[in-house]
């Protein structure tokens, strides 16, 4: 009731109550009493919010729905299909997927883990009819059938059908399939008899995600989370997870798109093609519940809804190779393994033997301790020619340390005579950095092998509690710009095992002289700071790579011989100056006799200005 009204009727009981007690006889006055009590009901009522009736709301809204109206009443219902993996419920209203519960897995909190629930994921499907009415699935209300159990691809299968009749034999069917012993559900959707009812050329599919927080570490979750998707021309891409917000329209057919997290991904395939789609990631960095909410929209050509070709399958799981490459159409690109080589160096070389480790080992510190030893010993030829390359180095110390006093600091004239020594003792001074840059691709791959591994996922080993994310060592009482508010103690032992190795390298390498020097042992602090808030796996994996390294030049020194070495390079500088005469000067020679050539023209140059 607003302010008027209140006065007005406040003002016709007191007239009220003023004429039954100056003018009004016995019968008069309890008639106007009745009188007064209605009209403070009438403003009771007036003060009371109108409750809407359900099924009158109901009728109202499919009255607006045309020849869908009887579809668009009903009461809603659950239903469930599960199976070793996952728990499904759906809900007889729309006919879609409610939540999604992954059975073997925790969140990080140790609560059940539900991959999508109600309140924070909403699928649903729209299409227009003739007479211009927009219908959302989720407005409508469908019937579930009895659980049937069956056998497809050799599976054993369960089968639900959601059925909306429209009458005249018209209805939309919704059909579930849920395979045994994976994380596929199978999704048919059916419009029979209404070819004349639609309009338009595709139906849009919406799905409106709001990530919860599963892991720990949100920063990382986050960095981990967004949309990805393959077109049928260019496969596989994705949205920015650097923006706080990416929009991207598709034009082209899409083959699939996946809500894709950390370690687990909920995602759509489609048998055909989605005809185009529109994809949007959002994030609110002061958020501390929501990961990051996403959103897309994908067309599906009505002919398909209307020949019986509107076949997909939900991927609600894991990001685990094992599984994910069984799906095709890259769908197994929703883990990241890196681009390029480091991505066939994890499928090929690292992946086959984390598995094969796995088989026979529960502990996965101590499989990372055999997975370091496994890679150690495949590049020992190359860690052994890096050795033997820097103990020629080492050996023409003297040699170099002699020319660098001659020159007196002149910088060129040193790198010239130094190459000129090199050359005629048959040394390459890149023969040694060459097997390091060949180990390079299996480092970086485990970049993205770890903070990718859902084996991994809240594994514990010694002091870490999850060799999924960074272990905490000891917290401190404040944050350290880039560094953050905790220590991570594998990360420490890293950077010391790499300060150490770096070290051991310098005494054996002529060239680290000066500012390269410096630099050397720079980087592993700075790795220091950008590690620790990696998996402690990483941090753990290169801490023992570094050991096992020592060990082995430990063995390499025992058998090269550095008095050996000095004879063999005395030998090559007569084979070359034998060879230098028969056959004239090499390339390197040709090279340094260039650099030559334009250091006394540079020097010509400084004359004529210093002249001038």
């Amino acid at each position: 009731m607003d302010r008027n009204q209140a006065i007005g009727f406040g003002l016709i009981a007191l007239l009220l109550l003023a004429y039954s007690f100056f003018f009004a006889g016995p019968d008069e006055k309890a008639a106007t009493q009745q009188a007064t009590e209605q009209v403070a009901k009438v403003e009771q009522l007036q003060d009371t919010p109108a409750v809407a009736d359900d099924s009158v709301a109901q009728a109202q809204k499919a009255a607006t729905m045309g020849s869908f109206a009887t579809a668009a009443t009903g009461s809603a219902s659950t239903s469930t299909l599960e199976n070793s993996n996952i728990r499904i419920t759906f809900n007889s209203k729309g006919g879609q997927v409610e939540e999604v519960l992954l059975k073997n897995y925790k969140t990080y909190q140790g609560e059940p883990l539900i991959l999508v629930d109600k309140e924070s994921s909403k699928t649903d499907i729209a299409f227009t009819t003739k007479d211009g009415k927009t219908i959302k699935l989720s407005d409508l209300y469908f019937t579930p059938s009895e659980i049937r159990k069956g056998t497809a691809k050799d599976v054993s299968t369960q089968v639900i059908t959601f059925r909306a009749n429209v009458g005249n034999g018209q209805f939309i069917d919704q059909i579930y399939t849920l395979y045994d012993e994976t994380f596929q559900l199978g999704y048919k959707l059916d419009f029979e008899g209404l070819q004349g009812q639609l309009s338009g050329e595709n139906l849009t599919y919406t799905w409106t995600d709001q990530v919860k927080q599963l892991e720990r570490d949100i920063k990382q979750n986050r960095a981990k989370t967004t949309i990805n998707f393959a077109t049928v021309e260019d496969g596989h891409d994705y949205l920015s997870i650097s923006e706080d917000k990416e929009e991207m329209t598709v034009e082209e057919p899409v083959k699939w798109i996946s809500n894709k997290q950390n370690f687990f991904t909920a995602g759509i395939i489609a048998d055909n093609n989605f005809a185009g789609a529109k994809l949007e990631t959002q994030t609110n960095p002061a958020d501390s519940v929501i990961v990051k909410t996403m959103a897309s929209q994908a067309l599906i050509p009505v002919q398909d809804v209307l020949n019986d070709k509107a076949s997909f399958t939900y991927y609600f799981g894991p990001n685990d190779y094992k599984i994910l490459k069984n799906i095709g159409d890259d769908f197994e690109k929703n883990l990241d393994l890196g681009w390029g080589i480091f991505s066939w160096v994890n499928k090929w070389l690292i992946i086959p033997a984390f598995d094969f480790l796995e088989n026979y080992i529960g502990n996965y510190g101590i499989i990372i301790i055999l997975l370091v030893l496994y890679i150690k010993t495949l590049l020992f030829p190359l860690t052994y020619k890096s050795f033997y390359s820097m103990a020629k180095m080492k050996v023409l110390k003297p040699e170099i340390d002699a020319i660098k006093e001659c020159n007196d600091g002149d910088m060129q004239k040193t790198q010239m005579e130094t190459m000129k020594l090199y050359n005629e003792m048959g040394v390459n001074p890149l023969s040694g950095c060459i097997p390091m840059l060949l180990q390079l691709p299996i480092l970086f791959a485990m970049f993205n092998f770890f903070p990718n591994s859902i084996e991994l996922r809240q594994e514990p080993f010694l002091w870490a509690a999850d060799l999924s994310t960074y272990d905490v060592f000891a917290r401190l009482p404040f944050t350290i710009p880039f560094y953050g508010d905790h220590v991570s103690m594998f990360t420490l032992l890293m950077t010391a095992s790499t300060i150490l190795y770096t070290w051991s390298n310098n005494q054996m390498n002529a060239q680290m002289q000066g500012a390269m020097k410096f630099y050397s042992y720079l980087m592993p602090v700075i790795f220091m700071f950008v590690l620790n808030s990696f998996p402690a796996g990483l941090s753990f994996y290169y801490f023992v790579s570094n050991m096992v390294t020592f060990g082995q030049q430990a063995i390499i020194r025992k058998f090269v011989d550095e008095g050996k070495v000095r004879s063999k390079l005395e030998d090559n500088k007569e084979k070359r100056k034998d060879k230098k005469s028969t056959k004239g000067p090499s390339f390197t020679e040709r090279m340094q006799e260039a650099m030559r050539a334009a250091a006394e023209k540079e020097q010509q140059k400084k004359n004529k200005g210093a002249k001038k």
